[in-house]
C-alpha cells in the first residue's frame, strides 16, 4: 500500500512538468536575446492548424498581411485560410509591410469564448 501511495505522488508531481514541455526547438527570443536559428528552429504551422490549437500555444506562420481590420488588428492569409492577428506598433520594428510582402510571424494563439481565434504577434519578419 505504501509503495502504491509513493507511485501516485510521483506521478502527480511529474504531470505538471511534462505538461509544460513544448519541445526542444523554438524560435529566437523576440526581446533581442538571440537564440538558435537553423533546421527545426521554426515550427512553421498553417492558419488552418492554428485555428484548432489550444489557447497560448506558440505558433510560427508564413504568409501575407492582406488588410488592416481595426487598430492593431490585421487580416493574415496563407494557403490554408485567413485569421485575425494582433500586432503592436513596436512589433513591426520599423519594417514597412504591404500585402505583396511575404512575412513570418511568431506569436501565440488567443482563444476567448464566443470570439474567433486570433494570433497575438510577438515578432514579425519580412521575408520578401
Amino acid at each position: 500500500m505504501r509503495a502504491l501511495t509513493l507511485i501516485i505522488f510521483a506521478l502527480l508531481f511529474a504531470m505538471p512538468v511534462q505538461a509544460g514541455f513544448t519541445g526542444a526547438t523554438s524560435a529566437p527570443a523576440a526581446d533581442g536575446r538571440g537564440g538558435f536559428t537553423g533546421p527545426g528552429a521554426t515550427n512553421n504551422t498553417t492558419v488552418q492548424a492554428a485555428k484548432g490549437m489550444r489557447d497560448d500555444t506558440h505558433v510560427t506562420l508564413t504568409g501575407n498581411i492582406v488588410s488592416r481590420v481595426s487598430g492593431d488588428k490585421y487580416l493574415f492569409r496563407d494557403a490554408t485560410g485567413e485569421i485575425t492577428i494582433e500586432i503592436d506598433d513596436d512589433d513591426f520594428r520599423g519594417q514597412n509591410v504591404t500585402p505583396d510582402n511575404t512575412v513570418r510571424i511568431f506569436g501565440e494563439v488567443e482563444k476567448d469564448f464566443g470570439v474567433p481565434t486570433e494570433i497575438d504577434v510577438d515578432r514579425l519578419d519580412v521575408l520578401k
